[in-house]
């Protein structure tokens, strides 16, 4: 007998250490889903497709944190804008001020996570360290009071090389630290560092994370149904 949602969210919730906040995965799941795990206690949600995304939210309970951890298109923001609690994934200074100048229009300020890149696969979005640095460096990210950066986010590569992908967290962390003290000093909202999903999270907490995106541990694989 499978186990329910309910189960895998307690065990997830179980493994991980005070002060490490879970964002549960639940793209291409159905509200029915969701709404169990909800029912566990669960507030926190990513999805990474606004047409998924905006269906949920309008659907589902009121207080849901909705994150977004998917690659965001600058022509999507719009949909998401007037709810959504937090974007992990901000690629790119023009996607920061289209999140920024939608976040205005709708009179809201909204949080946001800088993606970095810090796995071997090409295919993975995200800024390098020095385009990072780049765009804290400009200030233009001060001007902009439709968004608040509160963090960074990163994927390691996908491998069995535990190691590798120790290095690439430990990496990050260590960015992540030295932005922090460099930028973030009189900031306290720049505190996440949102790292570590289904099959690596444990490591990722070993080597600083303090906000894990899970899925699969807690929903079953997904089955992408379009």
């Amino acid at each position: 007998m499978s186990s329910s949602v309910t189960d895998n969210l307690r065990a997830v919730l179980s493994s991980l250490p005070e002060g490490v906040e879970l964002v549960a995965v639940s793209k291409y799941h159905p509200a029915e889903a969701i709404q169990e795990a909800y029912d566990a206690g669960q507030r926190t949600f990513g999805e990474s497709h606004a047409q998924e995304l905006c269906a949920k939210q309008a659907i589902l309970a009121a207080d849901i944190r909705w994150h977004f951890i998917g690659h965001l298109q600058t022509n999507k923001v719009k949909y998401i804008a007037p709810y959504v609690s937090l974007i992990h994934s901000i690629d790119s200074p023009r996607l920061l001020s289209e999140v920024d100048r939608q976040a205005r229009r709708v009179g809201r300020q909204i949080d946001c996570l800088l993606q970095l890149h810090i796995a071997r696969e090409e295919t993975k979005f995200g800024l390098s360290e020095d385009e990072c640095i780049a765009l804290l460096e400009s200030g233009q990210w001060q001007e902009l009071t439709g968004v608040r950066l509160c963090g960074l986010m990163g994927m390691a590569s996908l491998t069995d090389d535990e190691g590798q992908v120790r290095r690439e967290f430990r990496r990050l962390a260590d960015i992540f630290r030295s932005i922090q003290a460099r930028y973030f000093a009189d900031r306290p909202e720049f505190r996440h560092l949102s790292m570590g999903m289904s099959d690596d999270y444990p490591l990722a907490i070993a080597e600083g994370s303090n906000m894990v995106r899970v899925g699969s541990r807690i929903f079953g694989q997904r089955t992408k149904n379009k």
